[in-house]
């Protein structure tokens, strides 16, 4: 039987190479949710999935949407046209993210913790996580938000409060993507609710190249930078 041994992280900045990780995708453990540690985390095709203790993931399959193949099922199409849901960009980064924090519908808890927040809202206020929102009658009833860094967008979580909220939040945040020359739209892991909006999988050395052509172009979420 084969034991991995997981590299405890300290302050110095760093990650293992993702190839690894074990078969689950656990690469390290420890290090601290900082700005810069995260952004590393990103470059390197390294994501974070708890607080206690702080453990950092590269999977192997690695779940992605297509921009170049994403397809609109028509009755969602529809539902789009019916304009039932204002959409905006980074108008509520937090509230999106205190939404995807609450737990699911079946009980499922999610990983976004208070410390998950406080970190990614860092790196919203320096200009390196986004969010879309989708209102009906200016309540916020769906959002997704996640991390940019050139023409990579690592998308973390999502939530609806009204049925199909979150699936156009979803749709519109991936034609804005395209408008804006972005190459990559990072997944993570799959899941039954992202399997059905379009994501895929792929094979993790494929990631990796792809996110290194991604973070070098000079793109921006903006459509103002």
């Amino acid at each position: 039987m084969i034991t991995f041994r997981i590299p405890i992280l300290g302050e110095r900045l760093w990650f293992p190479d993702p190839e690894r990780s074990d078969p689950d995708g656990l690469l390290a453990a420890g290090g601290d949710l900082s700005a810069e540690r995260l952004l590393l985390a990103y470059r390197s095709g390294i994501f974070p999935w708890t607080v206690d203790p702080i453990t950092w993931w590269s999977p192997n399959p690695r779940a992605i949407f297509s921009l170049e193949t994403f397809h609109v099922p028509q009755r969602l199409e529809r539902l789009i046209r019916q304009k039932r849901f204002s959409l905006t960009f980074d108008r509520a980064f937090y509230e999106v993210m205190l939404g995807c924090s609450q737990p699911r519908s079946n009980g499922e808890e999610t990983w976004i913790t208070p410390e998950f927040i406080a970190a990614y809202f860092r790196l919203h206020q320096m200009g390196f996580a986004h969010s879309v929102e989708a209102w009906e009658n200016d309540q916020l009833v769906g959002g997704v938000y996640g991390v940019t860094i050139g023409g990579l967008f690592a998308g973390e979580s999502m939530f609806f409060r009204a049925p199909n909220a979150s699936r156009i939040a979803l749709t519109h945040l991936i034609r804005h993507l395209r408008t804006q020359g972005f190459v990559l739209f990072d997944s993570q892991v799959i899941n039954p609710a992202t399997r059905s909006c379009g994501a895929q999988e792929i094979p993790r050395p494929e990631y990796l190249q792809r996110l290194k052509a991604a973070i070098a172009l000079p793109v921006s979420f903006s459509s103002l930078g």
